[in-house]
């Protein structure tokens, strides 16, 4: 069987949004923007890569961190126009420390709450900003 990536619909950029899911809880843990480049060399190695729409760079998950990703799975919806993509995580996605991206909720007041742990200190992983 190929790996035939033809029938999904990227935007005028050449991008399509990839929901990024752990595959064993469901927890949504990131979203990203993945090219055709990427998407090829995620299902070829079975680690997640992206381009980087602010630093106009192609990248893999963990690259700098080692948090990297073990693809499980990929999927697409009835229009072909994002990818859900199953993954085993291997310490945390977001760059801030938490095992997610969405730490935060809105609260019926209005205010954004923390509702998660930092599991690792992002300035030990990624240095001072």
């Amino acid at each position: 069987m190929s790996n035939d990536l033809s029938i999904l619909k990227y935007d005028e950029k050449g991008l399509i949004p990839a929901v990024i899911q752990d595959a064993e809880t469901g927890a949504v843990l990131m979203v990203a923007y993945m090219n055709e480049t990427s998407l090829a060399e995620t299902v070829k190695t079975g680690k997640t890569h992206f381009w980087s729409r602010s630093r106009q760079k192609y990248w893999m998950k963990g690259e700098s961190s080692g948090h990297t990703q073990d693809v499980q799975g990929v999927y697409t919806d009835c229009d072909a126009d994002p990818v859900l993509i199953k993954v085993k995580q291997h310490g945390v996605a977001c760059h801030e420390g938490y095992r997610s991206c969405f730490f935060r909720q809105l609260e019926p007041a209005g205010e954004w709450k923390v509702i998660a742990k930092q599991e690792v200190d992002p300035e030990k992983v990624y240095g001072k900003k």
